[in-house]
């Protein structure tokens, strides 16, 4: 494994820390409150970096996300990329990739995704091709045989996902129903209701209300969208739903990396500055060993996620790689940003303080996607059936 970064990775990296840098400054986070920051999506997309995502891999997108996690940056850049272009390009048809990885590419078009699926939403068989255009059919029946999920073109989703990240700035969500099946849903169209709802870190979150909304499916009806990541036959999931949720798994990953790596840079910067009975708090052991545990903690989330996105990028399995960094970004991440806020003293209880915005995003991060005892017992759950297999 070699994860030094590509020339072209690398150029994106630092392109990427010097928009975050110079643009998601503690001022400008402040007035953003808990919507995002408009002026910086621009930035962002101008300087080509969602596109980029295509050419880099998710290794390059985990890059990407450390530098926006640094700065806390409020932008849809990660679901953007996971949920719309990654998804799209890599399950999607020839006609879906042509008609929306345009927009997304651009930032004309901000895609999200209702992920894990925890059963809350159904499906009922549409068909764009049965009693014309988008005609619904009665029950699953077509030409007098029942129709199978995978054939399913359309769909009518019905259910209620309680949080989905940056949902309030989304043209399209993709939806995983309780069968794991995979739906574009535009958020615009008649059965889907948004409703805004505030969370530990201000990603634009919200309910989503589905009710009779049309759902495209994403990628060939019938095709079963298997990847490197695992079939249904080995994970229980189908290949498309287990391929996008480890790439989240992996993204989130890194964005934790880069939410950790701040606030422990915040907390090294106080603790040097400041003194304590006429000398820097950094000279105290307790304080030097909390530190060099957070670092420890840090590095590991880090390289987790970079070996979870290598392995993805060479068309390995990924899928245990995947759930590891995510342990290590929930468990590992906590930490963290609990030291980090510890380290400042008193100065980390002030809700205003830069600090304490990693420290909520650090525990938003740690649940999303799986908390640290569910990805634990799923991945102990794979590595069951992957020896059962191999006996």
């Amino acid at each position: 494994m070699d994860f030094t970064p590509t020339e072209e990775q690398a150029e994106a990296q630092g392109l990427a820390a010097r928009i975050f840098g110079d643009l998601s400054t503690p001022e400008r986070l402040a007035a953003s409150g808990t919507g995002t920051d408009a002026e910086l999506w621009k930035a962002l997309c101008a300087a080509g970096l969602p596109a980029a995502v295509e050419d880099i891999g998710l290794l390059g997108l985990v890059l990407l996300l450390e530098e926006q996690g640094r700065t806390t940056a409020q932008v849809p850049f990660a679901v953007t990329c996971v949920y719309g272009l990654l998804a799209v390009a890599e399950h999607g048809t020839a006609e879906q990739r042509e008609r929306l990885l345009p927009a997304l590419r651009e930032g004309t078009a901000v895609a999200t995704g209702a992920f894990p699926a925890r059963g809350g939403v159904r499906s009922a068989a549409v068909s764009a091709g049965a009693g014309g255009a988008g005609g619904e059919l009665s029950g699953r029946e077509l030409s007098g045989r029942e129709l199978s999920d995978a054939e399913l073109s359309d769909a009518e989703l019905s259910g209620v996902v309680p949080y989905v990240p940056w949902l309030r700035d989304a043209t399209h969500v993709l939806v995983a129903d309780a069968d794991q099946d995979l739906w574009i849903v535009r958020t615009g169209e008649p059965g889907v209701t948004v409703l805004p709802v505030e969370t530990t870190a201000p990603w634009s979150a919200a309910r989503l209300v589905l009710d009779g909304a049309r759902g495209e499916r994403l990628g060939e009806a019938g095709a079963g969208g298997g990847s490197a990541v695992g079939e249904r036959t080995e994970t229980g999931r189908s290949g498309a739903y287990a391929s996008v949720l480890a790439a989240g798994r992996t993204a989130f990953a890194g964005l934790q990396a880069g939410v950790c790596a701040g606030s422990l840079a915040r907390a090294v910067e106080h603790t040097v500055t400041r003194e304590q009975f006429g000398r820097p708090l950094s000279t105290n052991q307790g304080v030097l060993l909390r530190a060099a545990d957070a670092h420890m903690d840090v590095e590991a989330i880090r390289v987790t996620a970079y070996e979870a996105a290598w392995r993805r990028d060479q068309q390995l399995p990924c899928l245990a790689q995947a759930l590891t960094a995510a342990w290590w970004a929930s468990e590992a991440g906590r930490r963290v940003v609990h030291a980090g806020q510890h380290l400042h003293g008193g100065t980390g209880a002030d809700l205003e303080h830069p600090v304490h915005r990693h420290f909520l995003w650090g525990r938003q991060l740690d649940a999303y996607l799986g908390s640290g005892g569910e990805v634990l017992q799923e991945l102990g759950e794979s590595l069951a059936d992957e020896e059962r297999a191999a006996s």
